[in-house]
């Protein structure tokens, strides 16, 4: 069998944060591969340093040393602006909190990732509309996020987050602000989405119970990843 190729590949990944004169080392030598195609939890006390790998995998941030790919691109001696025109057109984001314009209705909220991406208004329309039938919110493409209950907002949130049809879909504990019966629908959802789209997903987690919707499970501890046996 043939493996499919890979959706991320990190190499020797390190960051560190200084708290005064104090040296805190967050990801201590990271390797990681994640097929196209694939989904996989990354779980971890709060604080372990989930999201910092999010961030770099996604290019919000960079790391010390070590490198990065993700969607096929080389991050490591991309600056800054590369770095955002990279996670504008290949990634997507979905965290605990909404992040939903409040001035702005259920369709443009979709719509304004995008605008950043230069799709023109038909197929920016008819993308809306798909992805919004999708989360089963058709109905509610005029409403405003104060309108919406916590799990409608998350549905917004998930389709912003796949319609550009992003190579990679980075959840950052997305089911954290919801209730268990709303929170195993989210998971459900983002997991059809996921894998009827072809989407590669790394979702951060401290739940086995929301680690146990994906292929594997890795642990982040003291600053390395290793295999879950707690599966």
């Amino acid at each position: 069998m043939v493996s499919e190729p890979l959706a991320i590949q990190a190499r020797g990944v390190c960051r560190r944060f200084h708290e005064g004169e104090r040296e805190h080392i967050v990801l201590d030598g990271i390797d990681l591969d994640v097929h196209r195609g694939e989904t996989v939890a990354l779980r971890g006390r709060s604080g372990s340093g989930k999201s910092t790998l999010l961030n770099i995998i996604g290019g919000i941030d960079a790391p010390d040393a070590g490198t990065v790919s993700a969607a096929g691109i080389d991050l490591t001696g991309l600056a800054e602006r590369g770095r955002t025109l990279f996670r504008r057109e290949h990634i997507g984001f979905v965290y605990q909190a909404f992040n939903l314009v409040p001035t702005l209705n259920v369709a443009d909220n979709v719509r304004l990732v995008l605008e950043l991406n230069n799709v023109n208004s038909v197929k920016a329309s008819e993308r809306i509309n798909e992805l919004l039938d999708a989360v089963g919110l058709a109905d509610r493409a005029g409403s405003f996020p104060d309108m919406l209950s916590g799990g409608e907002q998350q549905r917004v949130a998930i389709a912003r987050a796949l319609c550009h049809k992003p190579a990679v879909l980075l959840a950052d504990e997305p089911t954290g602000n919801l209730d268990d019966a709303t929170a195993d629908a989210m998971l459900a959802l983002i997991d059809q989405l996921v894998r009827t789209r072809g989407h590669t997903m790394l979702i951060a987690t401290h739940s086995m119970h929301v680690a146990s919707h994906c292929d594997r499970v890795l642990e982040l501890h003291n600053g390395q990843l290793e295999a879950s046996t707690g599966r």
